[in-house]
């Protein structure tokens, strides 16, 4: 468990700097007009602050109060959304393509995501990290076993789980709206690096769900009281978080190995600052593949390669997001099988698919957990309305006008 992870607050600007315009946020780059937050060049930087003390959720506080809030334990369903990368220009995005409705079956919108993320703090959610919620321990008769934890949360509030797969920026997002890749700022933070419609370059912390989390989180800290943000999952085929960090098997050139070096080289302060202000990091296979009918000898291959080509940068993780919801062996649940063995066999003990509720069950036979998580995205937005109302109503949500005119069961 995470034990007193520093979190990062923006750099806070004194009115008068404001008026006078700001530098760019990171060297070689335009930012959008959104996004300019350093300060005037000529004057010191506002000293980096903590907004406040980051505490275990599994510890019970002394005396039952934090700050003079009052804790109370949650043992009840600890709720878990996912997003994938979101849609910065909907304009290209949703431009009639081949592509426009699968963007629009799977993704959800900058300002969908930014509504959806203060509909959840207004109804009292806050972020837990996953690795939170579930522990290892020795069961009574001293084999390994997974545990649900005990939550203590301010009073009134209720546990959220975020995660994030395919933050790797695959191409096809390059013409399609997307942002393209994460960077450290000159300011220290998280910043997204895309293009606009014109083909501009734009740096920005409003265009890209990462950035935005945390901005929401430096304007709201009580949102994460523990400095939980989300979880990234992670495939290799096309690098990570931007970065061309991958190989190819059929080909591979002495020359293509040292620009591959220093994307690595390129992306570890990437890593090493999301990981600092409570971001963690999941395998969802090097490949996106299937779990459910590739091979065995497939599926170590893929792993192998993740562990080397990924969890070498990002560190060691317990967390598997199953690529497409699908599950080893065909179902994880009422059996376990040989892939899910070979899997846990290599560290990983929380094991994520796609479902209608936040599902959860720890497996009495081997030591690992399997949940569901539930996905905001164009097609529960259309079809999945009342499921969601615990969390947000899609009528306020859903960019109607500038999505596809396709079928929306609440209209």
């Amino acid at each position: 468990m995470r034990r007193f992870l520093p979190l990062l607050l923006a750099l806070v600007m004194l009115t008068s700097l404001a008026a006078c315009g700001a530098a760019s946020p990171a060297s070689g780059g335009s930012s959008g007009s959104s996004a300019s937050s350093s300060a005037d060049p000529g004057e010191p930087a506002a000293p980096q602050v903590e907004p406040y003390t980051i505490s275990d959720p599994t510890v019970k506080p002394a005396g039952d109060m934090v700050d003079g809030v009052p804790y109370t334990a949650w043992d009840g369903v600890v709720e878990h959304l996912f997003f994938h990368p979101v849609i910065a220009y909907p304009e290209l995005a949703f431009d009639g393509d081949s592509e426009s409705d699968g963007l629009d079956d799977y993704m959800v919108t900058v300002d969908e995501y930014d509504k959806i993320l203060q509909t959840v703090y207004d109804k009292g959610y806050v972020l837990v990290d996953i690795s939170d919620v579930w522990s290892e321990t020795t069961s009574a008769d001293g084999q390994p076993a997974m545990v649900r934890n005990t939550l203590y949360l301010p009073e009134g509030k209720k546990p959220l789980i975020l995660s994030f797969d395919d933050v790797n920026y695959y191409p096809y997002m390059l013409d399609n709206g997307f942002t393209y890749k994460l960077i450290v700022g000159d300011d220290g933070l998280i910043w997204s690096e895309g293009k606009d419609p014109q083909g501009d370059e734009v740096i920005s912390q409003d265009l890209d769900a990462v950035p935005i989390l945390d901005k929401f989180v430096r304007e709201h800290p009580d949102f994460s009281p523990f400095g939980a943000k989300g979880c990234l999952s992670l495939t290799g085929y096309c690098g990570i978080l931007g970065y061309h960090t991958q190989t190819d098997t059929k080909s591979w050139s002495a020359a293509q190995e040292t620009a591959r070096q220093k994307e690595i080289e390129e992306v570890k302060p990437v890593i090493a600052e999301l990981k600092r202000t409570g971001w963690t990091f999941g395998s969802h296979t090097w490949g996106h593949i299937r779990l459910g009918t590739k091979s065995m000898e497939t599926v170590q291959a893929d792993t192998k390669r993740w562990f080397d080509e990924v969890g070498s940068l990002v560190g060691p993780t317990t967390v598997l997001f199953y690529p497409h919801g699908e599950r080893p062996d065909g179902d994880d649940w009422k059996k376990t099988g040989p892939v899910f063995k070979y899997l846990q066999s290599q560290g990983f003990r929380i094991f994520a698919s796609v479902g209608i509720e936040s599902f959860s069950y720890i497996k009495k036979d081997i030591c690992a957990v399997i949940c569901d998580r539930l996905h905001p995205d164009g097609t529960t937005l259309r079809h999945s309305r009342d499921r969601y109302l615990q969390f947000y109503d899609a009528k306020d949500i859903m960019d109607v006008n500038i999505r596809p005119q396709r079928e929306i069961d609440w209209k």
